[in-house]
Formats: C-alpha cells, sequence, structure tokens
C-alpha cells in the first residue's frame, strides 16, 4: 500500500551531488529511527486512511535521502492508526520513490515511563541544566519502574526492530539514530547483532549536553548505561564544540575503562572507537524563502502591518517551556521601557508562543507566570492605543514566518538550547535589517555570533540595554549585521548539516 503524505516538502537531495554521499548511499541501505516519524496517519470523516507529514527541516532532509537509497524509518506510534499501520512505503514528496515507515507499538504505560517519566521528565531538564535539585528530581521507586519498564524496554524496541532490518538487507547498513529518547538503543543493538560488518551506527544528538557535574547527579546505574550506549555509535554527533567536549569530559569523569582523546575526538571503549563531532543543524533556506510567497504568509503579514504600522516590534517565538527564559524576556522588555522612557508607546513586543508537554505540571505553572509577568507589565505601562506586550497562543508557523519578516529585534534569551533554528530562520526572512539578540547559552552562538547582539541569559539589565541598542541602531550597522547573519545561514542550511555527517561516515569507517 502507497499513501502519499500531505504537506509535502522540497526535494531538499537535489543539492547532494557529492560523489562521496552518492557512493555511500549506493553500496548502503538506510535505516533512521527516531521517537517520532515522518509521518503521522489518522482516519477522516470518510473513513479513509490519512497521512499528514512530520514537520520541520530534520524530515525532509531525511526523508530526502529516500531519492539516493532504499529507506526504511522505524518510530514511536502516535496514534491509533500508527499502530495499526503495517509497514509499508509512504511517497512523501508526491514522487514514485518512498519510504517505508514502520512504528513500535509499546504498551501504554511503557511508553508513558519512557518519554514522560525519562525522557521528558528526567533527562531533558538534566541536559538542558534545569533541574532544581533542592526539591526535583526525587529518583524514586516509580523513576526506576519508569527506567526499566519504560525507557530500557522503549529502547529495546527499536533495537529489535532495527536488527531485523539489518539482517534482511542485502548490503551493509547506515543507522542514523536521533536525540536523547535512544540513548540505550545502540548498545542493546550491539548485544543483538555483535558483527560491527553489517552496520554503521551514526546518532546525533540535538539538545545541550551538560558538564560531567550535571551527569554526577544520576544514578550511576544510569548514567553508565546512557555512556555505554553512546560509546556504542560509531559517529556521534553533537550541536556544537562545546557539546562534544563534554560529552568526553562525562566519560572521563564517570565510565572506567574509557579511554578519551580530546584532541582526536575519539573515545575507545570496550575495543571499539567512538567519533565524536559537532554538526550544527541548520534550516531549509530554499523552503523557508519559498513559504514567505505564499497566500497564508502574506496575509499575516499584511495583518501585523496595519496592526503595527509606525510602530518598532519585538519579537520572540517559542514553545511554551522554561528553558526559554520567556519570562525573563518581559522583564527585560519592563526594565527597558523603565530606563529608557522614550519607547513607550513606539515599540511592541509580539511573543508567538506554542503551548508545549502541557501534561508536565512545570510546564503548566510556567504558562500562568508568563502570563501573569505579561499582564503586570500592560497593566503599567498600557495607553488607550498602546498595549506593550501581546501574545499570540497556538501553534501557527505561517503567522510565525510574517512576524520574522518584519521584526526590528529578534529576541532569543534561552536559558540552554542545543542550536535554537528560529534564530537561523529570522535573518533569512527579515526585511527590516531586524537585529538578533542572542542568549550565548544557545548553539546557534557558534555560528551566529559575529551578527547577533549576545546576551546572558540571566541578566535582564544587559537584555534590556541590548534591546535598546537594537531599536536605536544606525541604519547602516543593521544593515552590515543583518547581511552577515544571512550569509552564515546560507552557507551551512539543513542539508549542508547532512551532508557533512554522511561525509564523515565516508571517511572514516567506508
Amino acid at each position: 500500500m502507497n499513501i502519499n503524505a500531505s504537506e509535502a516538502g522540497p526535494k531538499v537531495v537535489d543539492k547532494m551531488d557529492c560523489d562521496l554521499i552518492a557512493q555511500i548511499l549506493q553500496k548502503r541501505s538506510l535505516i533512521i529511527a527516531s521517537n517520532r516519524g515522518p509521518v503521522t496517519f489518522t482516519t477522516d470523516d470518510h473513513g479513509e486512511l490519512q497521512s499528514k507529514r512530520g514537520k520541520g527541516g530534520l524530515v525532509t532532509a531525511l526523508t530526502g535521502l529516500a531519492n539516493l537509497t532504499d529507506a526504511h524509518w522505524i518510530a514511536s506510534a502516535q496514534t491509533e492508526e500508527d499502530r495499526q499501520w503495517k509497514d509499508g512505503p509512504v511517497a512523501l514528496d508526491g514522487s514514485d520513490k518512498t519510504i517505508d515507515v514502520q512504528f513500535i507499538s509499546p504498551a501504554a504505560s511503557a511508553y508513558e515511563g519512557f518519554y514522560d517519566g525519562i525522557a521528558n521528565s528526567l533527562l531533558w531538564f538534566l541536559q538542558h541544566s534545569m533541574l532544581d535539585i533542592s526539591r526535583t528530581p526525587t529518583i524514586n521507586r516509580t523513576t526506576w519502574q519508569d527506567w526499566k519498564d519504560g525507557y530500557m524496554a522503549v529502547n529495546m524496541l527499536f533495537a529489535e526492530a532495527i536488527a531485523r532490518q539489518v539482517r534482511i538487507s542485502h548490503k551493509p547498513s547506515l543507522v542514523m539514530l536521533q536525540d536523547y529518547h535512544l540513548y540505550l538503543t545502540p548498545s542493546f543493538l550491539r548485544q543483538i547483532l555483535p558483527s560491527r560488518s553489517k552496520y554503521t551506527l551514526l546518532h546525533f544528538i540535538h539538545i545541550p549536553w551538560p558538564g560531567a557535574e550535571d551527569w554526577g547527579l544520576l544514578p550511576s546505574k544510569m548514567r553508565v548505561a546512557i555512556l555505554e550506549g553512546l560509546c556504542a555509535v560509531d559517529l556521534l554527533g553533537f550541536q556544537t564544540r562545546e557539546d562534544g567536549f563534554n560529552f568526553m569530559r562525562t566519560c572521563e569523569s564517570y565510565l572506567p575503562r574509557a579511554f578519551v582523546k580530546f584532541k582526536q575526538g575519539h573515545i575507545w571503549y570496550r575495543n571499539h572507537m567512538t567519533y565524536v563531532k559537532d554538526f550544527p543543524i541548520s534550516i531549509d533556506v530554499e523552503a523557508l524563502k519559498r513559504m514567505t510567497d505564499s497566500t497564508e504568509v502574506s496575509e499575516h503579514f499584511h495583518s501585523f502591518t496595519e496592526t503595527y504600522n509606525g510602530k518598532q516590534l519585538i519579537v520572540r517565538i517559542d514553545r511554551i517551556e522554561p528553558s526559554k527564559n520567556i519570562v525573563r524576556g518581559f522583564q527585560a522588555f519592563d526594565e527597558l521601557l523603565e530606563l529608557h522612557p522614550e519607547h513607550l508607546g513606539k515599540v511592541n513586543f509580539l511573543a508567538l508562543l506554542v503551548p508545549s508537554r502541557m501534561e508536565i505540571d512545570k510546564y503548566q505553572v510556567y504558562l500562568e507566570e508568563l502570563m501573569g509577568a505579561a499582564g503586570k507589565i500592560n497593566a503599567k505601562y498600557s495607553q488607550s492605543e498602546w498595549e506593550p506586550i501581546r501574545i499570540l497562543l497556538g501553534e501557527n508557523y505561517p503567522r510565525a514566518v510574517a512576524a520574522m519578516e518584519l521584526y526590528d529585534a529578534l529576541l532569543v534569551n534561552s536559558l540552554a538550547d542545543g542550536m535554537n533554528l528560529v534564530a537561523k530562520e529570522g535573518p533569512v526572512v527579515n526585511t527590516h535589517n531586524g537585529v538578533l539578540i542572542l542568549s550565548e547559552r544557545t548553539g546557534a552562538r557558534q555560528q551566529l555570533e559575529p551578527g547577533a547582539l549576545i546576551i546572558p541569559p540571566l541578566d535582564i539589565y544587559s537584555t534590556a540595554e541590548a534591546m535598546h541598542q537594537a531599536l536605536t541602531m544606525p541604519i547602516d550597522e543593521r544593515q552590515e549585521k543583518a547581511e552577515r547573519l544571512r550569509h552564515l545561514v546560507e552557507q551551512e542550511d539543513v542539508v549542508d548539516w547532512l551532508c557533512k555527517q554522511l561525509e564523515t561516515i565516508g571517511e572514516l569507517y567506508l
């Protein structure tokens, strides 16, 4: 059964003309594994099965590889239709070329322990240095049950599914694992299929990797299992050099008998070498540019233009989660208006916020905090025809693109971010020579610092002064920074991110 996925993206593989990459993929089958897959299945009003394409450049880039080799994507079922789906091909770009999609279907309790109990409530907060260790987490009987019956069990299901696919392939396999959900999958897979000649393992981690001292907060049994899992891969990719260095330090501190060679970026463990390297992820530049011409974006663009006519605009676009530091961003805006009253009535703060993980109490509390913070500022400064802060809730990407076209300052003040792609999307589409205000704790800083105003995320005074600098910056300086940012993003888009990983695999192992 061949299903055409809706919301198809461009064929980014048209750019993949590297001979080395073609050689690698012609000789190998490709297996991609991630918690969420490239499509989600639902049933329409007529009882017909429909598939909706996953969003984002990552799905576009990885599914694009299907044009170069046999590809198979393994993911966790998200809907009942996903669970009923029999492994089979899905056409993701409207062409005859397809990618096989397979869903694993753990019991609801196992998936809850895997996803909510360990991945999001423990690992995500730890890796963003967001643990409030005086209160949370408390590792108790439930946590260990989530670890054993959830995280370990689901990772084993992934390993078993990958192993079956490797066995039936007529060619050696290139296995690409994605993110923090699958830390144990590599070691489980090596136990099932010890022959390394049958497959090459690549694992990319999209979120930050904090210092070794943070990992010291985990129980040793969990910590060692995670490190052993990641040291079972051939190429381990991170967003930044700092993340990679932190991982090697963590292995040196907590993984007995690991031999870490920092200068070479190698870790030897159990007679196996893992190569550690940074591959900063980026965006699909051409697809984003094309989107600015869409009807949906144009409608929002004109609406915003009418609403904010003659006023300067500070924009932020984020998921609602504590690491995004939204409350301090509003507090910095308050500080700006108090220190520089000349901006009163002349600048608006537009926050486009997407609810995220609302089933977790900390996220619900944070939503209440940020709404309260914005409400206080509006009550303090609002005038008859001017409301300082406007919050728009909900996921609406065309609306976000329109806002990015219009900002005078784009605020990205995250406490920790693996990359933060908004910082790269904004400069590509902005038409106002807008200034990027960027937290030093984002992965994007490594590439974008030459064209941005860098701020310490806890310092609302410095953030307020950066806002003032951005709003009063001479036009020639604004233009120079904006052009520099566009160049930095466009020269390394999401296809380059993918190509560099495959090139490294080819140079090291194939």
